[in-house]
């Protein structure tokens, strides 16, 4: 192994907390004895800093030494294998060819996002999704070398994507429990307005032929769901989607230990926290989903981190193909809600108030018997129509601590609907008209982490049901956003000679908080960000929920994202901090692009690292 072991079964008390010692101080801990931690890098200052990808140098994880860093596997636009569509990145049709532009080249997506690692027999495989529209599946057969861990591409091929219609704009996933990829698909189509919301899906349907393809086989209730892919050994694969689960901004949908609980994050503005119980552990294909009502506890604005009770509201059971055999049937919104205008921002009699999906208030009435063709089609607005609480702003990356029995979920903004009339702490009426004004919280565009505690529930039929929520972590602005520090935590900006000049969060503590991974066992969240002007170069962070000591373990070049941050425990004796650089050059700073393949998104991870050893 390439690791240094510093403690043994048989040493003495006295002698592991001498290593500890010598450990921490070479990786920068708190000087007790910790069981994970990584080095501190410090935030991207210099040009070619700003311009590569660093990650920690040295891990600590229970009481063996490890050197680290990143480590590239693939990048977008690279070739590897000689399968049909071996070049990652590449973006599909449904008859299997890569879409072409109309000078006939194939355009190739930098938009890497959720790669997984998963174990099958004796090989190690990843599905990579790319978050575009039409959007891209990746099955990479990996080399794992024995001696050191580290992972290297063997081949690579373009996922049959035909048999869902296609791929709409896949963020973040899960590896399942019983170790499938688990992937989304984001800002759904909105179908009120037709099909031409989904018409960026119609170059899916080209035949192999150019990027209009054929927009008569778009419908928007094609899109917006979880789509899951089991890998065989034989690098066979299949995609399915998972209509029963609902239809909205999935950002991931992540699985609880009971193999039947499931809770999913939305994206976006005047959004919902949603929970699925399936009918069976282990299969997704039917099942009962539910809607959180939010009722905070903590003084109205008081801050940004509040508490809350929540509780449940089901909208209703489906299986995937029932949902399945109502899209087909060409349902359409009309079919479902009767919608008039507000009138000076009210809603006639016979109408519900709903402002949900960012598109402000609606005035709808549900048709009969429609129930729950608009439960799983329109769960959003349904879910507010039912009462459930719409007022979430980009909730972000889900992840679960056994051991504190507590679901992590980020929210990337703390701000309108979040907040008590307003609009980054100005009066605005726009998020709260026509919802139950749930969450009123101080409002921080750096956003923040909160912890859900758990426990059973015999009625909705598990033991992993959210009660109250908790405030954890958040950013701290800086007056480039919050001139006038209407949030006491809001420091001063950096000033015009610093590396960090417009900077709108502090540079010390989080911008915009996205993926997050629990390292179980072992009091640490991993936080990575999505940033646009909170940071100039995104960065990765280790959380240690104990001491609350952040730890910066990544930075990113220009105008990427770090995305896909997860955590695999034991791979062979080996762990990995996986973690996708998105779209450099993509979100900001375009002019400093001097060499076009600095833009192709990177695949890799950081490690490796010592697997880690199931505590007693």
């Amino acid at each position: 192994m390439p690791f240094t072991k510093w403690s043994h079964a048989g040493v003495a008390a006295r002698k592991l907390v001498a290593w500890s010692a010598v450990a921490c101080a070479l990786v920068g801990c708190t000087g007790r004895f910790e069981i994970f931690h990584l080095s501190e890098l410090t935030p991207a200052a210099t040009d070619d800093e700003k311009r590569s990808v660093r990650a920690s140098e040295l891990a600590v994880v229970d009481q063996r030494l490890a050197k680290i860093g990143y480590t590239t596997v693939l990048r977008s636009g690279e070739s590897v294998g000689d399968a049909p569509n071996h070049t990652f990145g590449t973006l599909i049709d449904d008859v299997g060819r890569p879409l072409l532009r109309a000078d006939n080249s194939a355009p190739i997506a930098d938009s890497n996002d959720f790669s997984s690692l998963l174990k099958v027999g004796g090989k190690l495989f990843s599905v990579a999704q790319f978050e575009s529209i039409p959007g891209a599946m990746y099955l990479t057969e990996l080399d794992q070398n024995a001696t050191t861990g580290a992972l290297t591409a063997r081949s690579t091929r373009a996922l049959d994507l035909s048999p869902i219609h296609g791929l709409w704009n896949p963020c973040a996933g899960v590896v399942t429990p019983w170790n499938t990829h688990l992937g989304s698909e984001e800002y759904e189509p909105d179908a009120k307005k037709g099909t031409t919301s989904a018409a960026a899906m119609a170059a899916f349907f080209g035949g192999g032929q150019t990027l209009d393809g054929d927009a008569s086989k778009v419908t928007p209730y094609f899109y917006g769901f979880p789509v899951e892919v089991t890998v065989w050994a034989d690098a066979k694969a299949q995609v399915v989607k998972h209509y029963s689960l609902g239809r909205f901004a999935h950002e991931l949908s992540y699985v609880m230990p009971d193999r039947k609980t499931v809770y999913e994050a939305d994206d976006g503005t005047n959004i919902g926290f949603f929970m699925y119980v399936a009918d069976r552990a282990g299969v997704l294909t039917s099942g009962s989903l539910y809607a959180l009502k939010w009722q905070q506890t903590s003084a109205p604005e008081s801050t940004e981190l509040a508490d809350a009770d929540v509780s449940w509201i089901k909208l209703g059971h489906a299986t995937d193909a029932e949902i399945s055999a109502i899209i087909d049937s060409g349902v359409t919104f009309a079919d479902l809600f009767d919608s008039v205008a507000p009138a000076e921002g009210v809603c006639p009699e016979g109408y519900h108030s709903v402002n949900a999906n960012g598109v402000g208030l609606e005035c709808l009435a549900l048709k009969a018997g429609k129930e729950q063709a608009a439960a799983f089609l329109e769960t959003r607005r349904y879910a507010a129509y039912r009462g459930a609480t719409m007022e979430f702003r980009k909730e972000e990356g889900v992840s679960f601590d056994a051991e504190s029995n507590r679901l992590y979920v980020a929210y990337s903004e703390l701000q309108y609907g979040m907040e008590d009339a307003k609009k980054n702490g100005t009066a605005n009426t726009t998020y709260d008209v026509g919802t139950s004004n749930d969450i009123k919280l101080r409002f921080n565009t750096c956003g923040g982490v909160y912890a859900y505690e758990l426990g059973p529930d015999g009625a909705i039929g598990s033991t992993y049901v959210a009660k109250r929520a908790v405030g954890v972590i958040a950013g701290r602005m800086t007056t480039v956003i919050d001139s006038g520090k209407l949030n006491p935590t809001t420091i001063d900006a950096y000033p015009a000679d610093s590396p960090y000049v417009g900077s709108t969060c502090d540079i010390d503590g989080l911008a915009n908080p996205d993926n997050i991974s629990v390292v179980p066992g072992r009091n640490t969240l991993l936080i990575g960000e999505d940033s646009g002007d909170g940071h100039q170069n995104d960065m990765a962070w280790s959380y240690n929920l104990e001491t609350r000591k952040l730890t910066r373990i990544e930075t990113t070049p220009y105008g990427a994202e770090t995305t896909s941050l997860y955590y695999y425990k034991n791979l062979n004796g080996f762990g990995y901090i996986v973690s996708v650089v998105q779209h450099p050059y993509g979100e900001s700073d375009q002019t400093k692009l001097t060499d076009p393949g600095d833009k192709h998104s990177y695949f890799g991870y950081i490690g490796p690292l010592p697997g880690l050893e199931e505590r007693r």
